[in-house]
């Protein structure tokens, strides 16, 4: 079993003296306030002896962060054997040792800048590469939907503690797995593959969450990992709905309260939910929730 019922395998943990800082400013009436801020860290990443990128990060889980990357760059393949991931917190750097020799040179000078926040980038053969992935059959009902966003909008986070950061949830049914949290939504997403591929989690039957737009980078790593359904709080780019329509991927974004609105795959959504008995989100719930107004 892949968690007990009503549990996370990994969630945000905001009381993590690391993640967060204390600093003193003066608020819009000019008194003196003290606030916690999200610390931002660079992690420079090596494959074997090769330096790949240096990303911004909150430093949380660097050794799936790295091995997630490296998955959703194509640079690590699914049958590769990872022989170690050694991180260095003095140094900033994690490096991933694989039992197959690697050499990226080439394709480092092959990438395709993205809208995503964190500097995001994919490499020009990952567009064709979801071409040949067929998606696990799946169905999306209504009412996971709205349980999926009460229960993490409930959950502890470090948004909730200092703001400025997007989170990623993989799902198997109602019930929310792994919650990781970063800079960019691309960070998070990447640290639940790495999660998955180390822990041999396997895509069917999950569900991804995510806070933020669901641009062309968010549909294809979605792909990537075999996972047939991508819920947002956020709205849609145009490539990331034509994408997803060209991958069978169910897209479901705008997911706020009762309302949502489904751009692709709706042939897999149940309706079973009676909406006169759902509540529609407060605006002051909308303001507090973890996951709420998280645009970049």
């Amino acid at each position: 079993m892949l968690a007990v019922m009503g549990s996370y395998l990994v969630q945000p943990d905001p009381t993590d003296p690391r993640l967060t800082r204390r600093v003193r400013g003066i608020d819009q009436d000019g008194k003196p306030v003290e606030t916690a801020v999200t610390v931002e860290r660079p992690l420079t990443l090596f494959l074997n002896g090769q330096e790949i990128v240096t990303m911004m990060t909150i430093g949380d889980f660097p050794d799936y962060l790295a091995v997630g990357y490296l998955l959703n760059q194509n640079m690590l393949l699914p049958d590769d054997e990872i022989a170690g991931v050694d991180y260095d917190e003095e140094l900033d750097t994690v490096v991933v040792r694989t039992a197959r020799a690697t050499n990226y040179e080439a394709k480092l000078k092959k990438k395709i800048r993205t809208s995503g926040c964190a500097q995001g980038t994919v490499f020009g053969d990952l567009m064709e590469k979801i071409e040949g992935i067929k998606l696990p059959q799946a169905e999306l009902r209504t009412s996971w939907i709205y349980a999926l966003s009460k229960k993490i909008n409930l959950t502890p986070s470090l948004y909730l503690e200092a703001g400025a950061i997007h989170g990623c949830v993989l799902c198997a049914g109602d019930e929310p797995l792994i919650y990781m949290e970063d800079v960019g939504r691309h960070n998070a997403i990447d640290k639940i593959a790495g999660y998955m591929f180390m822990h041999k989690v396997r895509p069917e039957g999950k569900i991804f969450y995510t806070t933020g737009r669901l641009t062309s980078e968010m549909v294809i790593k979605t792909v990537q990992m075999q996972i047939p359904i991508l819920i947002s709080r956020s709205g849609f780019t145009s490539w990331g709905v034509e994408l997803a329509r060209q991958a069978g991927l169910t897209l479901v974004g705008r997911a706020k309260g009762k309302r949502f609105v489904a751009l692709a795959g709706e042939e897999r959504i149940v309706f079973d939910s009676d909406l006169a008995l759902i509540e529609d989100e407060p605006s002051r719930f909308r303001r507090k929730s973890s996951l709420a107004g998280v645009e970049d």
